[in-house]
């Protein structure tokens, strides 16, 4: 199997009504280019959205729905989801219209031969945002910008979930964070083993459905826990792809 999507999900009950319909024509071009199976991480929501999941992909053989039976944190649901991913090429998203499912075809069109991973960026020169409240945009970008300027590397965003990583990337580099800071994990731990990380310039934008489920400062302190365990003297070793998409 070419792809595993995985969409972490925690109450998110609003907008599952709307997956199938957004995801139906991602899923065909995915299935023709070599075959692609759907993660939906479950993580103990309180809502129904399971039950609106299973209703939803019903007749689709193509999606597995995995449940934690409490909430365990963004990093917990992704550990689920890696560990069960058949793909040889894993893509990660939000469920609540951060990124458009649409953009998961043009995200891949940055994982050249010469690429591990690939990561939306808004903070890249290409990229933007729009309708995000101001608190998270400076919360986003801040802490992207610190851990830029820790690990010593040209890579302007850590905190989108919103990538793409070869099997390679995932079986070597293990989550030890359980929350939302696990995505910046991820992206040091790639960025410290040499794996190369390309930027796909993207727009960030308010979700569409739900509300935000951070808890702002349990985040922060996060952050910068893990940070300090980053700075270490450590030679650096990030070759950062910048080019343009292939095909």
């Amino acid at each position: 199997m070419r792809y595993t999507l995985i969409i972490p999900c925690y109450n998110e009950a609003e907008g599952i009504p709307h997956l199938r319909e957004a995801l139906q024509p991602v899923i065909d071009r995915l299935m023709a280019e070599g075959g692609v199976e759907v993660i939906f991480v479950d993580d103990g929501s309180t809502d129904g959205t399971g039950d609106l999941l299973r209703t939803a992909f019903a007749d689709a053989p193509f999606v597995r729905i995995l449940t934690h039976p409490r909430n365990r944190g963004l990093g917990a649901a992704l550990r689920t989801g890696f560990q069960a991913a058949r793909g040889e090429i894993v893509i990660t998203t939000d469920s609540d219209g951060t990124y458009p499912f649409e953009e998961i075809l043009r995200l891949l069109r940055y994982m050249g031969e010469d690429v591990d991973l690939v990561t939306a960026s808004p903070y890249h020169p290409g990229g933007g945002i729009e309708g995000v409240p101001p608190w998270r945009q400076l919360f986003s970008f801040g802490a992207s910008f610190l851990y830029r300027l820790i690990l010593r590397s040209p890579v302007r965003t850590y905190t989108a979930l919103f990538r793409a990583y070869r099997r390679r990337v995932l079986e070597e580099i293990s989550i030890e964070t359980d929350g939302y800071v696990a995505v910046a994990e991820i992206m040091a731990k790639a960025i410290r083993r040499g794996f190369r990380v390309a930027e796909y310039p993207t727009v960030l934008r308010v979700r569409r459905f739900g509300r935000s489920k951070m808890r702002i400062l349990r985040t922060i302190l996060a952050h910068l826990r893990w940070m300090a365990r980053l700075i270490r003297p450590e030679r650096l070793s990030s070759p950062v792809v910048t080019r343009s998409p292939s095909g």
